[in-house]
């Protein structure tokens, strides 16, 4: 026998904050899509979606952005739930955000179903969203800028090979302010978590620079003694 439910129920959307850095431009970026349909039709919004009742949130998720932007097998970590009563004209609806992190030069974007156009835009010079998605964007940044600061998820955004020039200006770029060259260096290279290659980078006029990588297994042994990256 089916049961009735007595009570009215909201719908249920998930939308994604997608993070990634332009090394060549140092330049944070966040993947936005064109919506095709009403409503805020031809606005720009976060790529997401409504939750089918035989999904999970995570495969909601994962779906909504790949559909909409073609970015598949992306880390996705919730973020907060938003459900301000009028949010959506359509109807009453609750949203669980997501943000996540990666290399723009690694994923080719294809806007599909319900969106226009994919595209990334600098954090600095984004359009205005539609719904609320700019206060879920605010969101979104400022748990990377405070993740940044305890954690080393800047390495996400980054080639395999980088320069500390180039580790530096992304943490410039997220965390909105110049950082003292000598300190930053000195402070990174004490953990004594980058690898320096053989390898070297010109980067414009100036003498080829230093290569790094990001050792990841002595990150996970040191962290598991109680070890805190902090910048």
């Amino acid at each position: 026998m089916k049961h009735t439910y007595e009570y009215p129920r909201a719908a249920l959307t998930v939308d994604c904050v997608v993070f990634g850095f332009d090394s060549s431009e140092a330049a944070l970026q966040v993947l936005l899509i064109r919506r095709g349909l009403a409503p805020f039709k031809d606005h720009w919004a976060l790529p997401g979606g409504f939750v089918r009742v035989e999904e999970t949130l995570d495969t909601a998720a994962r779906r909504e952005l790949e559909e909409e932007t073609g970015l598949k097998d992306l880390f996705l970590e919730q973020l907060y739930t938003f459900g301000t009563v009028n949010r959506d004209p359509r109807e009453r609806v609750v949203s669980v955000a997501y943000y996540a992190l990666t290399k723009p030069a690694d994923h080719t974007t294809a806007a599909s179903t319900d969106a226009a156009e994919a595209r990334w835009f600098p954090v600095s010079d984004i359009p205005p969203l539609a719904f609320d998605h700019s206060e879920i964007f605010a969101a979104a940044l400022s748990r990377l800028r405070g993740k940044l600061t305890y954690q080393p998820v800047g390495f996400e955004l980054l080639p395999p090979k980088f320069t500390l020039t180039q580790l530096q200006r992304l943490y410039e770029s997220v965390l909105g302010t110049d950082i003292d060259k000598r300190n930053f260096r000195k402070k990174v290279l004490s953990y004594d978590l980058l690898i320096p290659l053989k390898e070297q980078h010109r980067e414009g006029p100036h003498r080829p620079a230093q290569l790094f990588r990001f050792d990841p297994v002595r990150y996970e042994r040191l962290k598991k003694k109680g070890f805190l990256f902090e910048i």
